[in-house]
Formats: C-alpha cells, sequence, structure tokens
C-alpha cells in the first residue's frame, strides 16, 4: 500500500520543496491523473491511473473536510486564520491553488 511508503504525504504534506497545503497538493495530483488520461486516452493502460483518480478524489474531499474544520477551531480559539478582510468570496484560502506560467 503507498501510504505505507509514503506515511500520510496527502493530508500532512512535508513541505520542503512546496508550501502547497494539502488540498492544493492533492488538487496537483488530480491535475497530472486527468493530464495522463487526456494524453493516453481512457486504455487498459491508464486503468489505475482511474482507481488513482478515484483515491485522490476522496482525499480532496478529507483534506478540505479538514481545512474547514480547523480554520473553524482557529475562529473559536479567537486565532488570527490566513483569511483576509478583502477576501470577499467567502471561500477557504487554502483550497485555492495558484499556477504561474513562464
Amino acid at each position: 500500500m503507498k501510504n505505507s511508503k509514503y506515511g500520510n504525504s496527502a493530508l500532512e504534506p512535508l513541505n520542503v520543496f512546496s508550501e502547497a497545503c494539502a488540498v492544493a497538493g492533492i488538487k496537483m495530483r488530480i491535475d497530472d491523473k486527468l493530464k495522463r488520461i487526456k494524453n493516453a486516452g481512457l486504455v487498459d493502460a491508464t486503468e489505475d491511473t482511474l482507481q488513482d483518480l478515484a483515491g485522490y478524489l476522496i482525499l480532496l474531499m478529507i483534506a478540505k473536510d479538514n481545512a474547514s474544520n480547523d480554520f473553524q477551531k482557529r475562529i473559536r480559539q479567537d486565532k488570527p486564520t490566513s483569511h483576509t478582510a478583502s477576501d470577499s468570496s467567502g471561500a477557504n484560502p487554502e483550497w485555492e491553488v495558484e499556477y504561474f506560467s513562464d
């Protein structure tokens, strides 16, 4: 099982090279899986990719729930959050992925 090799890297990223939160990291992995399917098509060789994609979608729901619960705990404890008054979208900024192009 992958979890024995990688630990809980999806929900608790090590953040050595990336500062992406769990939600952003999982979204990047989902993008990678979708790209593989787009490039290779839905063939026997991508069957494992579909299974990985299903797993990452479940992990995304768990990670978003964890992030939401952490956000609510910080509010209850009157701790500062990364949510700013200027963000009028109402969305948790930890759930967003920012893409940069060269």
